[in-house]
């Protein structure tokens, strides 16, 4: 019997940076504060899927430093069994962000590092813990090749897979046909399908575009209106479940899918399972940080209970 998920991606260390905006070109400003933790989309992803008690594996690769022993650390008390090749001559990845203090809202830079080397060879290793698992997931952080060999493998051993389009590149229609779900942001959408996504109808427009070519549905994040579930003979927006004021959307996205692929791998119907993935982000933004916002079990269990 199929059970837990498996996520190929990143881990970074995150640099994050909060002030009142971002300083031009040659410019210095202060901040306000500064805090280091652990991120990278993957490995938030995989964070979250363990905080909720559901087994999972995460495929990457580190450097062999101090960054790359606060991601062991992390995997440890999020209860992440990892799958990782370090890779000496190279560092473990990290992040710029800046944090608007005024809306919480973010822009980041990635230096992958070691992960930026993930290879098929390193999936190949991996297919028997990935034909073991309900549900694979990966993003657009390490190589596409790697990518394509972890959906292939899945796909092929009957494992439902969802691809976070992130950060949006160019995909093969090919690729999208190995995805049961693809999760783009508004943006992300519009980067993909080359169609504007400013309300309901337009992201269903490009949804229904991402499934003309090749995959099995999309769900489209919409920030505070929720998420838009879309395909299978479906179309139906799932609200956001806000939980209280918002202090930062850094790691939203991930903590959404994190909760998405759990309620798959618990066989909750794919609407069930996008409303856990919002209950999760709702959480997640309430609090600094990426890997330390994501929410327990009981945490979740709690504000779904209220609705």
């Amino acid at each position: 019997m199929k059970r837990g998920v498996v996520i190929l991606g990143v881990f970074v260390a995150d640099t994050a940076y909060r002030a009142g905006r971002m300083p031009r070109m040659g410019e210095t400003i202060l901040g306000e504060s500064f805090a280091l933790g652990p991120g990278g989309k993957g490995s938030n992803q995989a964070v979250a899927v363990g905080r909720l008690a559901e087994p999972v594996t995460f495929i990457t690769r580190l450097g062999d430093d101090a960054f790359g022993e606060m991601a062991v650390r992390t995997w440890q008390e999020a209860g992440v069994t990892p799958a990782v090749t370090r890779v000496p001559e190279s560092y473990t990845g990290a992040a710029f962000i800046f944090v608007d203090a005024r809306s919480g809202d973010n822009a980041i830079i990635i230096s992958p590092g070691a992960a930026a080397t993930i290879a098929p060879a390193d999936l190949d290793a991996q297919a028997a813990t990935i034909e073991r698992a309900a549900v694979f997931v990966t993003q657009l952080e390490q190589p596409l090749a790697a990518a394509r060999r972890g959906l292939e493998i899945a796909r092929a051993a009957g494992v439902a897979t969802i691809l976070n389009p992130a950060p949006a590149a160019a995909l093969a229609d090919d690729l999208l046909a190995l995805c049961d779900y693809v999760t783009p942001n508004e943006t992300e959408a519009a980067e993909l399908t080359g169609l504007p996504v400013g309300s309901l109808d337009e992201a269903r427009a490009a949804a229904d575009r991402l499934i003309a070519r090749g995959s099995g549905a999309a769900v489209i994040t919409l920030g505070a209106e929720g998420a838009l579930l879309h395909g299978h003979g479906r179309s139906e927006l799932v609200p956001a479940v806000p939980v209280g004021p918002v202090v930062e959307t850094t790691g939203a996205g991930d903590a959404f899918n994190g909760g998405f692929a759990t309620g798959l791998a618990r066989g909750l119907d794919p609407v069930a399972a996008v409303r856990l993935g919002c209950a999760v982000a709702g959480i997640s933004v309430t609090r600094a940080g990426t890997a330390p916002s994501m929410p327990t079990a009981a945490e979740v269990e709690a504000v779904l209970g209220r609705g």
